[in-house]
């Protein structure tokens, strides 16, 4: 009788969170599966179709341009997302002078409102007023006219100040930068990894003449590797579902460069009006955030140390 009184307690106590979850996640997760099969413009009663949305993928030009999109942009920004967290993670687990504040400055931008953080970086890559191109444009200046001339041409038209948000591949390119600007919740967890390496180890690695890069890479990455596959996966998680910043710095343009997965599936369900579609397509999008995490943990098995061993 105790056991049973403690069970519906603990059930009355945690009903709120069951709720919640039934009813905005998993009841809306169940609806979208249906609706995969159905032909459902919002407006009518869904009409079953099988699996006619799932065969006018593999026929949608729009689909593989934005597969392609995002695949490009989530191998140029994870591993540069990687890198840039554990640099900058090494460089702060170092005893200097105000330390304390440039941690607390890196995790800054992870708490920026996605919104303000994409209208800052819409203005500062502004052709002709932004920041970034009028610094280009200062070095760019600085360089004698020789140098300048020599240099190559993708060099020279960065130095120029390029048309970031209206120009193809420097878009996406502004969207790689801003990816990596946001990096300070990688950071702190890199960070506290870091220390939890056995000073014993570092102490060893130095007796053996190891300098400070040899003893990064044979003593602090072994030993923050499992925390590296959580943020790649994490981020990789992140990157297939990529919305806010694009859609507000870029709107998919131009001609589509920077149309990201998350964003056709927007436009498919809210302004096509096609939720069967959608619904089709948030699928497909689970699948593949799937199968790549698989794919990591598969390829990570022999690079990742176990710790609990």
């Amino acid at each position: 009788m105790k056991h049973t009184r403690a069970t519906l307690t603990g059930l009355a106590w945690v009903s709120p969170w069951l709720i919640g979850c039934l009813a905005f996640t998993l009841l809306p997760v169940a609806m979208t599966l249906y609706f995969s099969f159905t032909d459902y413009p919002i407006l009518e009663r869904p009409l079953w179709t099988g699996l006619d949305n799932f065969k006018a993928l593999l026929t949608d030009p729009v689909f593989a341009l934005v597969l392609k999109n995002t695949l490009i942009y989530a191998a140029l920004s994870i591993p540069l997302q990687t890198v840039a967290a554990l640099a900058v993670a090494a460089l702060l687990n170092n005893p200097l002078k105000g330390v304390g504040f440039y941690r607390a400055a890196v995790f800054v931008p992870a708490i920026v409102p996605t919104v303000a953080c994409a209208m800052i970086w819409y203005w500062l890559f502004n052709g002709e007023l932004g920041l970034v191109n009028q610094g280009l444009r200062m070095v760019g200046g600085l360089l004698p006219a020789a140098v300048a001339s020599a240099l190559p041409e993708g060099l020279r038209d960065l130095l120029a100040g390029p048309a970031w948000l209206s120009t193809s591949g420097w878009a996406m390119a502004a969207l790689v930068v801003v990816s990596i600007w946001n990096i300070g919740q990688s950071v702190v967890i890199y960070l506290a990894a870091m220390q939890d390496v056995p000073k014993s180890l570092y102490e060893a690695a130095s007796i053996d003449g190891a300098g400070p890069v040899r003893r990064f890479i044979t003593v602090t990455l072994p030993g923050v590797s499992p925390v590296v596959l959580f943020n790649v996966v994490t981020g990789l998680i992140n990157t297939w579902q990529v919305f806010a910043v694009p859609y507000i710095m870029t709107e998919g343009g131009p001609d589509r460069s920077t149309l990201f997965y998350s964003m056709y599936l927007y436009q498919a369900g809210f302004i096509y009006q096609k939720l069967g579609y959608a619904g089709a397509l948030a699928w497909v999008q689970f699948l593949i955030i799937m199968a790549l995490t698989a794919l990591t943990f598969a390829i990570s098995r022999n690079l990742v140390l176990d710790r609990s061993a």
